[in-house]
């Protein structure tokens, strides 16, 4: 029973650990949230709109019902919700604009790209242009020991680990907390990063936060292995059931 339970120690969330510069409860913390760099095969979303365009149509010319639309069908797939309509970052990293052509928009931000788009704009538009330009959410990926793992999008430009972890049905009790394998990708390439989400110093780290196209991985404990109960109940009951297989066993025979 012992070696079966698994103990409260291993699956609570942001403890503060020993031997670590202790967070209290309502202390203020301060951080600084990564921008994100367009990679390959990223599709972002362009919407221009000319002074014309906004009093013919408001300040927003898409269907709020398409959109909506759009989103339930990339939530439920796992897929990015410009997948038809937006524009792929390709492998010199760029996108192909109707009569501009290209713009390199690889290892920029939005921001960024939505300026070069505006400056390749002014070159054939004279009247005010509003441009914007957005990703498809946060795609992500969550694999192992979860309640419901599978591929995600989430319709917001900001998201912690824990909010990815509870939109994929939270971990389950056998899995490793204290070691979650985040795959994160980067314009040079991939790296792997190792999470502790039982120390309370996660909040504090750079990981705090995803990024699209991240990967958790949740390894199981040794619990799973030998195949012991999750809980106490779960042990005595596993006991309980061998023990009385065992007393039967021995009365045939006997």
């Amino acid at each position: 029973m012992a070696f079966g339970c698994i103990s409260n120690e291993k699956i609570i969330y942001l403890q503060n650990m020993k031997g670590a510069l202790p967070i209290d409860e309502g202390e203020l913390i301060t951080y600084e949230v990564p921008e994100y760099k367009l990679q390959y095969n990223d599709i972002i979303d362009v919407n221009i709109q000319t002074v014309d365009d906004m009093i013919q149509s408001g300040f927003n010319n898409k269907s709020a019902a398409g959109v909506n639309q759009m989103g339930n069908m990339a939530s439920q797939s796992g897929g990015d919700i410009y997948y038809m309509t937006g524009y792929t970052v390709d492998q010199e990293g760029n996108i192909r604009l109707p009569i501009v052509g290209n713009v390199h928009v690889k290892d920029k931000s939005l921001e960024e790209a939505r300026i070069l788009i505006e400056q390749s704009l002014r070159v054939y538009v004279t009247s005010e242009l509003y441009v914007k330009v957005k990703l498809g959410g946060i795609r992500y990926a969550a694999l192992g020991e979860f309640r419901r793992p599978g591929k995600f999008v989430v319709l917001q430009d900001r998201m912690t680990i824990f909010e990815a972890i509870a939109n994929a049905g939270d971990l389950t009790p056998v899995a490793k907390r204290d070691e979650i394998l985040l795959i994160r990708q980067y314009p040079e390439g991939t790296r792997l990063h190792r999470i502790n989400l039982i120390d309370r110093q996660v909040v504090e780290s750079p990981f705090y936060f995803i990024q699209p196209n991240d990967q958790l991985y949740a390894e199981p404990m040794k619990v799973r292995e030998v195949g012991a109960g999750e809980n106490a109940a779960q042990s005595l009951a596993l006991i309980i059931s061998a023990v009385t297989a065992l007393a039967l066993i021995l009365n045939l025979i006997n």
